[in-house]
């Protein structure tokens, strides 16, 4: 080896060893800083915040988080001069009539002013759906134009989804006993939906001063044997209309049925009172409106005269206030229910005679704990002389067919579109559930693959061409062919 090679070997490990003679000093150093900065000897992740830190933290999660908090309908959050609380008193498209009924004192506004809003993206996101009858919380108010964004929904007490309304107290199924005439099993699938959503329910037959009374009488008797209590009432006659505004007095109420049996009629002649008593304006909160769009009568169509059925008149959901009190939700008329929330173990308890003569048999049960009461060995149904059997029987196969189809279309386990979690200062947080898979990186190996399997057909398509329009190719099958 030369000898420069060696000098210069042994000046590098001088170097080395002097490097490290000096490493403890400079580690001491530093520990002799960090102590001077930090006199306790205390790491900083352990040492707690101040009260101002603090402070200024749950302020910025209140007012600044990127999703929406959970609030329940007791909840009074902070407002600022452009926030409000309302209900969503009608949906159109992609707008929202809110009516407001809380704020802050400001100036140009007020309880009961309308406000015309659209739904902000992060509650389309995590799936929180907007309905009407909902207590919504609204944010960058435009008092002037009296527009705003719907930000967040408060929890729902119930919840009907056809029609779709929010915050429900009571259901009103109205079917006519001519034009159109009342169907039995129209008006069984009608009944089973609203008794699947738990809401006291209310039955009215109107227009019954087109049919005599033995008929009235009659359909009085069965529709009790049914477990029902119904209300005939008469739009043009008045006949029955003070009993029903006494039952729906204070609530709302959704009013469901079959297009052209005079929902629309009905509510215009419940709120024919243009003006509502002391009492009812001063615990209500839509007197600054009246006279406004909100207001008005609802449109009244005319029944088909081909085919004796209904014309949709009303497209839309909309929340009406009654004058002596509480709200009337105008629904659009449709004539097949979904029965989305019906299965097939639940089906006999939307039958009130059925559960009647269950209970009945009471501490005795059918002897299979998932008896569908079809003639199984041990059913307390059997034998039982009850006229909407066959209508049950009906029902039950179309419920059978649906369930087996959703369990061959997304299994026994699907997981929720929304998922929550505890955020900062303890505030339950929803966000969107991300699709397996969907978002995921293609590795190169499959981007790669990919482009040579479009490369190779596009030689294969060339090839084709190629040999279709050659000229020497051509020339070649000629003289063969020859």
């Amino acid at each position: 080896m030369p000898i420069a090679s060696i000098s210069a070997l042994r000046h590098r490990a001088a170097a080395s060893l002097l490097h490290l003679r000096h490493l403890p000093l400079a580690a001491s150093a530093a520990a002799a800083a960090a102590r001077h900065r930090n006199p306790g000897n205390v790491s900083r992740k352990l040492q707690s915040p101040g009260k101002n830190l603090l402070r200024a933290k749950q302020r910025i999660v209140r007012e600044f988080s990127s999703l929406a908090p959970v609030l329940s309908p007791g909840d009074e959050p902070p407002l600022s001069d452009f926030q409000a609380i309302g209900t969503v008193a009608a949906a159109q498209a992609n707008f929202m009539r809110v009516i407001v009924q809380s704020l802050p004192p400001i100036e140009g506004a007020g309880i009961g002013v309308e406000l015309l809003c659209v739904v902000k993206a992060v509650l389309k996101k995590i799936k929180r759906r907007v309905l009407v009858g909902d207590k919504v919380l609204v944010g960058s108010i435009d008092w002037v134009d009296r527009r705003g964004m719907i930000e967040n929904v408060f929890q729902r007490r119930t919840e009907v989804l056809d029609p779709p309304v929010a915050n429900v107290d009571h259901l009103l199924v109205l079917f006519s006993m001519e034009q159109p005439k009342v169907e039995p099993f129209l008006l069984t699938r009608f009944l089973v939906e609203a008794e699947s959503t738990g809401i006291p329910l209310t039955l009215a037959l109107n227009k019954c001063e087109l049919v005599d009374e033995e008929t009235l009488v009659a359909w009085k008797s069965r529709l009790r044997s049914w477990g029902y209590r119904p209300i005939f009432c008469s739009v043009e006659s008045k006949k029955g209309l003070d009993s029903l505004a006494f039952t729906l007095r204070d609530q709302t109420t959704v009013i469901v049925g079959p297009s052209g049996v005079g929902k629309s009629s009905l509510i215009n002649a419940l709120r024919s009172n243009n003006h509502p008593s002391d009492a009812a304006a001063n615990t209500n909160w839509f007197e600054p409106i009246l006279g406004s769009k909100w207001y008005e009568d609802q449109r009244v169509g005319e029944v088909s005269s081909r085919s004796g059925r209904g014309k949709h008149t009303t497209r839309n959901v909309s929340l009406l206030p009654l004058s002596g009190g509480g709200y009337f939700a105008d629904t659009p008329g449709f004539n097949q229910p979904s029965l989305l929330k019906v299965t097939k173990q639940s089906l006999a308890e939307a039958f009130p005679e059925f559960r009647k003569k269950l209970k009945a048999s009471e501490p005795a049960k059918c002897s299979f704990s998932n008896c569908l009461h079809l003639g199984e060995p041990g059913c307390i149904l059997e034998g039982e002389p009850l006229e909407r059997y066959p209508y049950y029987f009906q029902l039950l196969d179309e419920i059978k067919v649906r369930e087996e189809f959703q369990l061959r279309t997304f299994g026994t386990k699907k997981e929720s579109d929304v998922r929550y979690k505890i955020g900062d200062m303890g505030v339950q947080q929803a966000e969107p559930r991300l699709e397996p898979k969907k978002h995921r990186r293609l590795s190169r190996k499959t981007i790669n693959q990919s482009i040579l399997d479009e490369l190779d057909e596009l030689d294969d398509d060339d090839s084709l061409l190629d040999d279709e329009n050659d000229p020497i190719l051509r020339a070649l099958r000629n003289e063969n062919s020859q």
